[in-house]
């Protein structure tokens, strides 16, 4: 494909309370066995975009490690390849990253050394699986400057966590409301943080919003040149969801407890890609009951499991009830616990004979002090 990849990992926020003091976003645990930064990686490969730059840079050693080898997306070339760039210390810079803009700033050289004549920016914590050849069409069709994907919000949605935007007829983009407090529509479109530029053009808006000390991409880029260029949409119609706070997260990983969004990721081409552990398979020993649950490679379960997601390596004691809840990688659950509404932090150790429940609306964040890693 004549494009080159840029995905945005850098970033956290306290939506995600306890969950993100040990990692960044990009490397939260979806669907039992996979990563949030997986889905945009595998869009990227299955479209043929075969150089691809992550920029980290908060809590990046877990999502670092699970980028250590680019075999797993098929980016391990010897043209092209997966490119992991943190924030760098130089005679002229000393900062972290200061914005998204800034961070592409910061790694500019990236840019300079390619050829591929565009460039797709996205963001590591989106869950969706995209053919971005059909948005370069799209956007060489529209002879767009910039083309935003765009998603409708379903009702219901926390508007004032997006980018709100409006349209003319030929889809050009009118208004861009960045995190607004409220929108008269039932389902408006919200921007899913891709972009699809012209490298160059890309090159000389970066370099003058840096002049102008501007940091970031949306408000300094998108709605500050939204009157001088053609920025366009291009509407995703199938499954989109950002993991940026605790509560979405949580329905996130429920979604996929749904017969259609199981078949829809993982059964229907293209695939989703993600690092692979050497690990057997789930042991339900006698007793134990699951429904309408994801049990992923070396859990041990014994107890109830119903409406739950249980990542790798968890061990559930005898007479446990889990409901409703997701259960990170590498816990221990002692007997006799009941936890409801919850999420299990991972590397855990939950004490036989407790219980904790999550109020409807507001889960509970379950981390407890870890007395097998002590040392």
């Amino acid at each position: 494909m004549r494009a080159i990849g840029i995905v945005l990992a850098g970033g956290n926020n306290n939506r995600m309370r306890e969950l993100s003091s040990k990692r960044a976003i990009a490397a939260m645990p979806i669907a039992g066995s996979y990563r949030a930064i997986d889905f945009a990686l595998s869009s990227l490969s299955n479209s043929h975009i075969g150089k691809v730059a992550v920029l980290t840079q908060y809590n990046s050693r877990s999502l670092n490690e699970h980028l250590s080898s680019s075999k797993w997306w098929d980016f391990g070339r010897k043209q092209g390849g997966l490119f992991v760039f943190t924030p760098t210390i130089t005679p002229d810079n000393s900062f972290w990253y200061r914005g998204t803009a800034d961070s592409i700033y910061q790694n500019l050289n990236f840019l300079k050394t390619s050829h591929e004549p565009y460039v797709v920016i996205c963001s590591g914590d989106g869950i969706y699986k995209l053919d971005f050849n059909k948005v370069l069409e799209y956007h060489v069709a529209k002879k767009a400057d910039i083309t935003v994907v765009c998603s409708r919000a379903t009702p219901g949605t926390d508007i004032s966590r997006y980018g709100v935007i409006e349209t003319d007829e030929d889809m050009r983009i009118t208004t861009f409301d960045e995190k607004p407090f409220f929108c008269k529509e039932a389902e408006p479109l919200i921007s899913t943080g891709i972009y699809v530029i012209r490298r160059r053009q890309l090159i000389e808006m970066i370099e003058k919003a840096q002049e102008e000390e501007r940091y970031e991409f949306v408000r300094d880029i998108i709605i500050r040149y939204k009157e001088l260029k053609k920025i366009y949409v291009y509407e995703h119609t199938e499954y989109w969801r950002n993991i940026a706070s605790v509560e979405d997260y949580f329905q996130t990983n429920m979604d996929f407890l749904s017969r259609d969004v199981r078949d829809y990721f993982f059964r229907q081409y293209p695939d989703v890609y993600s690092k692979i552990d050497d690990l057997p398979p789930a042991k339900y020993n006698a007793g134990a009951t699951v429904k309408n649950s994801l049990i992923s490679s070396g859990s041990i379960i014994n107890g109830n499991v119903e409406n739950s997601v249980i990542f790798k390596q968890v061990y559930v004691g005898n007479n446990c009830t889990i409901k409703n809840s997701i259960i990170l990688n590498d816990v221990h659950i002692g007997d006799n616990t009941y936890l409801e509404n919850c999420i299990v932090e991972s590397r855990d150790t939950i004490r036989p004979n407790v219980s904790y429940i999550g109020e409807e609306g507001r889960i509970k964040v379950v981390v407890e002090k870890n007395e097998r890693y002590l040392i």
